[in-house]
């Protein structure tokens, strides 16, 4: 018989992957199937509101700008986000979306709106109030242990 630590641990690691794999099969099904998974992270960083300086949406990603450079440079290529230069400060690289990246951003939206809208569907609200909590603690955990 397993444990509860085996049966979460199974339960952790098959749900992270089978998001990720869900997401990118649905991504490349869609209308958006020139982007990978890292692009549309990264788009999603930037959001539609406004334009933002390169580090921070590197931040935001916990990578370096120097990763996020080799991901915008593909994005400006494909035509779903602008990179320019601050007029203040020409240092700051500011990034923002393209109408295309803004309709990839809305896609990928709606598909974790789905996909949420289903699993509390599935749930009572006291369910859904206990696995916001739990894996709320959860992202605490690795915040603190690896991210810090």
């Amino acid at each position: 018989m397993q444990s509860k630590k085996e049966i979460l641990n199974h339960v952790l690691v098959t749900l992270f992957n089978q998001i990720l794999n869900i997401e990118e099969k649905a991504l490349k099904k869609g209308p958006y199937h020139n982007l990978t998974i890292n692009e549309l992270h990264v788009i999603d960083a930037i959001g539609t509101d406004q334009v933002h300086p390169m580090s921070i949406i590197a931040n935001k990603l916990d990578v370096t700008v120097g990763t996020l450079t080799i991901a915008m440079n593909h994005l400006v290529k494909k035509g779903y986000a602008t990179r320019v230069r601050s007029e203040d400060d020409r240092r700051v690289v500011l990034v923002g979306l393209t109408d295309t990246g803004k309709e990839a951003f809305e896609h990928h939206r709606q598909f974790h709106e789905e996909m949420i809208t289903y699993t509390v569907s599935a749930l009572n609200d006291k369910e859904s109030d206990v696995l916001a909590e739990s894996l709320t603690k959860i992202i605490e955990y690795f915040n603190d242990k690896y991210l810090d």
